[in-house]
């Protein structure tokens, strides 16, 4: 179990916290590109780590990102007008452009020099796979986005989606770092973990984040080995029918998002069944359709001879074991065992680099580095004869 004090420094992100300041010296995601689909459309609001923003795509299709409230009198400037490469606040006209420079301030006389005096708090912004990303942190330690193999696809071969979710970032996080978990909550959809319900459990740092491992007992002579990954600072990436990268971003300390991204394996497109695996289950609005105020649909009936949770869909069921520890969990009171060594391992990982930073210290896993900026980490399931190594999925990566 964590103390109150560790459990606070993990959930804890808003600004001045000193999660939150580890959170803002990486790229996490902000928003899907779709909300913002072409130049000059409408703005929307975002909240990430605790604060209220807006973003826009301006007329040559640049992204801003910055504070709601207009730095002349704090009206919100999702209301503006987004025209001629920039937002302008409806109250008294002030515009910005994607950087926060005021450009106009047509209510004041001509020769005011108050519009460079004044800078509004804005943050850049890059796109990949969908995903709007941004930093947030001071602008002379911002590092490289990271480009993984899912950031470099066809659009063909993505799709990407987003889900709200009441509770804390880091509940989520865990689950995809817990694959004990799949043996039971998910036992209608992987009959493969039937066979061995306790796995052995292997975690490993890495450039990356946390490699994790588990191996079950796939026959006689045989394994079945499960690779993971924790991607620093927010990413959970697994293997399912297709892979599957989820970035779970902090809305505040008791809500969050989950963006789920799914991409073809060996250069293929997604099929259209891939695609709707994701989108069957949330909304317009990016709800869920089956959440904890409709108990998520359970069927009591389902679950006494069909599936284990009476729950359709992975989403779902994720979500119900994560959403109904409260929005915040109490770590406090857990009693850990050893299918709990991955989701033990990130929370030292997060620990370890919070307290680094807090002391001084350079976060871990970021890329300054142009050379380094591509990094291949491998999610893969596959049997191999039992007196093999795991590693040999690895393959020619380290």
């Amino acid at each position: 179990m964590l103390s109150e004090q560790e459990n606070e420094l993990l959930t804890r992100t808003g600004p001045g916290t000193p999660m939150g300041e580890l959170m803002r010296r990486y790229w996490i995601p902000a928003l899907l590109s779709e909300e913002i689909p072409e130049p000059d459309c409408p703005p929307v609001q975002v909240r990430l780590l605790g604060e209220a923003l807006v973003a826009f795509r301006d007329s040559k299709g640049r992204i801003g990102l910055f504070d709601e409230h207009c730095s002349h009198r704090g009206t919100s400037l999702f209301y503006g007008r987004n025209e001629d490469c920039g937002l302008r606040c409806i109250y008294h006209g002030w515009k910005y452009d994607v950087e926060g420079n005021v450009l106009e301030t047509p209510a004041e006389p001509p020769d005011s020099n108050l519009k460079h005096k004044v800078r509004h708090k804005a943050y850049p912004c890059r796109e990949a796979a969908g995903i709007v990303f941004t930093y947030m942190g001071p602008k002379e330690k911002m590092p490289l986005l990271p480009e993984y193999p899912w950031t470099k696809l066809p659009a063909d071969h993505t799709f990407v989606i987003k889900s709200f979710q009441e509770c804390n970032y880091l509940q989520g996080l865990e689950g995809d770092c817990d694959s004990s978990h799949i043996s039971y909550l998910h036992s209608s959809n992987h009959d493969l973990y039937k066979q061995d319900r306790v796995p052995t459990l292997i975690a490993e740092e890495t450039d990356f984040g946390v490699r994790m491992v588990a191996i079950r007992k796939g026959g006689p002579e045989n394994n079945y080995i499960r690779i993971t990954n924790f991607l620093m600072p927010l990413t959970g990436h697994v293997s399912a029918k297709s892979n599957r990268v989820h970035c779970w971003a902090p809305i505040d300390d008791t809500h969050s998002w989950k963006y789920s991204l799914s991409f073809g394996s060996e250069g293929r497109p997604l099929s259209e069944d891939e695609k709707l695996s994701l989108k069957k289950e949330v909304g317009p609005d990016y709800k869920k359709l089956r959440n904890i105020h409709n108990h998520y649909l359970q069927d009591r009936r389902g679950q006494e001879n069909k599936t284990y949770t009476g729950i359709e869909g992975f989403l779902a069921q994720d979500s119900c074991v994560t959403e109904s520890m409260g929005v915040i969990c109490d770590r406090t009171r857990e009693h850990l065992g050893k299918s709990d060594t991955t989701v033990i391992a990130i929370r030292k990982f997060l620990l370890k680099a919070v307290r680094s930073l807090q002391e001084g210290q350079e976060p871990p896993c970021l890329i300054r580095d142009p050379e380094k900026i591509f990094r291949r980490p491998v999610s893969t399931g596959a049997m191999l004869p039992s007196d093999a190594s795991w590693r040999q999925l690895l393959g020619q990566v380290s």
